[in-house]
């Protein structure tokens, strides 16, 4: 059968140079379905090469922020050495405390709760716009890291009195007032200022060990007196 198809080829072929035939335009087929995989796979690739040349051409021209490494181990009080570790705290509390999905971040719904309830509603662009302020990985929510963002603008006085993320650092009841090192006239007044913060660091980190010792103490003492009591009624 094969050889019968392939001499019905050959005759044709003869037919044609010898112009007794004339060549049919082969029609055009649909693809084969790996065809069209490896076309939406290119097709999705080019788009994300796109989406990155754009994204660099924002950096480049300033109109963006470079995100943090997503592998950074994230410390707070290292990298916002201008808050006490109370101050920190406070601040890691009530992030957590609107954190209603338990996920580590604070979306625009949640964010719209926390306004609400400081008495400070705001529009749907209103809540937008604040996180846009201190997004700095786009990701249209806030992290803890981009939380303490707010505090740090607002205490070094960059944020307009009449922005949500302002109104916020106000009610939040977190006192951020601080001069920090930019505030010293002079080298020697900055110098001294430094080493008096890291001394002040050490020293609450040893009031939190002692108030944690002593915690400690009492709970081993009302142990104590239980035991005492249940024994007297035996």
């Amino acid at each position: 059968m094969a050889s019968d198809e392939l001499a019905s080829k050959l005759s044709r072929r003869l037919n044609i140079e010898d112009g007794v035939e004339h060549p049919v335009a082969v029609s055009a087929e649909t693809p084969p379905e790996d065809a069209q995989c490896e076309k939406s796979t290119t097709a999705n690739a080019d788009s994300e090469l796109g989406a990155k040349l754009l994204r660099r051409g924002e950096l480049n021209e300033g109109l963006g922020e470079h995100q943090q490494p997503s592998m950074k181990v994230f410390n707070p009080y290292t990298e916002f050495k201008e808050f006490s570790r109370k101050q920190i705290k406070d601040m890691e509390k009530m992030f957590k405390q609107y954190d209603a999905g338990k996920d580590g971040f604070i979306d625009l719904m949640e964010l719209k709760l926390m306004m609400e309830k400081l008495g400070a509603p705001q529009t749907h662009l209103g809540l937008k716009n604040m996180i846009k302020e201190v997004d700095e990985d786009f990701d249209s929510k806030l992290c803890f890291r981009e939380f303490l963002l707010i505090f740090r603008k607002a205490a070094a006085g960059e944020l307009a009195e009449d922005s949500g993320l302002h109104v916020l650092a106000r009610l939040s009841e977190i006192d951020v007032s601080t001069e920090g090192v930019k505030g010293a006239k002079s080298f020697f007044e900055a110098k001294v200022h430094a080493i008096n913060e890291a001394n002040k660091f050490e020293a609450e980190i040893r009031q939190e060990q002692e108030e944690k010792k002593k915690q400690a103490e009492e709970k081993k003492q009302r142990q104590a007196a239980f035991k005492e009591l249940k024994s007297a009624f035996k």
